[in-house]
């Protein structure tokens, strides 16, 4: 008898994924009792005893290996999950780091200052708070385990007439800080994505601030 039972059974797409996922077990000095690995072994020790295998037939099988590793199916199965932003900034120690010297930097804004509203909001909020509420909230969104307890954006905004120049005076505060802490330009990315989707809820219409 030839090899071709052999080569039909590694052929099929199931073995494919379990012979992959072996070899890389065997590869890692890992031992797998039970499936995938058993099965495969047992499987391949019953047609191998039945089966005399000429060197062709070799060549097939190691030919079909190379394949089975380069598969969409083994390739999916080898790839690491993508890590969250989250873990990406390294934590909540990171964020709430950041977020100290953030808020800082808008407290002594010239800009910012000038809006009567806002240095009024600074002289009734503590600037602790103010911290602790933001690193919560940066937590939440970039999929930390956080909770934000504080208010929504629009009724926490809504009385301090934010004008257009103020929000743009914000966000260069805010690559400043990221720009410090040395923030790959990724993760800044999303940052300022997740920052400007807020932007509607923060800045007053024009007929508002005229108000």
């Amino acid at each position: 008898m030839n090899g071709t039972a052999l080569l039909q059974y590694v052929a099929a797409p199931g073995t494919r994924a379990n012979l992959f996922a072996c070899m890389l077990a065997v590869l890692a000095g890992i031992v797998l009792m039970g499936a995938p690995c058993a099965g495969v072994q047992a499987k391949i020790s019953s047609v191998a005893a039945d089966t005399q295998i000429g060197p062709g037939d070799k060549k097939a099988l190691g030919s079909m290996l190379v394949r089975a590793a380069r598969s969409p199916a083994t390739s999916v199965a080898a790839a690491e999950p993508q890590k969250s932003l989250y873990e990406r900034l390294g934590g909540v120690y990171p964020i709430a780091v950041v977020v100290d010297d953030f808020i800082e930097r808008l407290l002594v804004d010239d800009t910012l200052n000038a809006n009567p509203a806002i240095r009024a909001a600074r002289e009734r909020v503590p600037k602790q708070g103010l911290k602790f509420h933001v690193t919560a909230l940066v937590c939440q969104v970039t999929g930390g385990p956080c909770t934000y307890t504080g208010r929504d954006m629009k009724s926490s905004h809504a009385h301090l007439n934010i004008s257009e120049k103020e929000w743009e005076e914000m966000l260069a505060d805010f690559r400043k800080t990221l720009d410090q802490f040395k923030v790959p330009a990724a993760e800044q990315r999303e940052l300022v994505t997740i920052v400007n989707s807020t932007k509607p809820d923060i800045v007053a219409s024009e007929s508002a601030s005229k108000q």
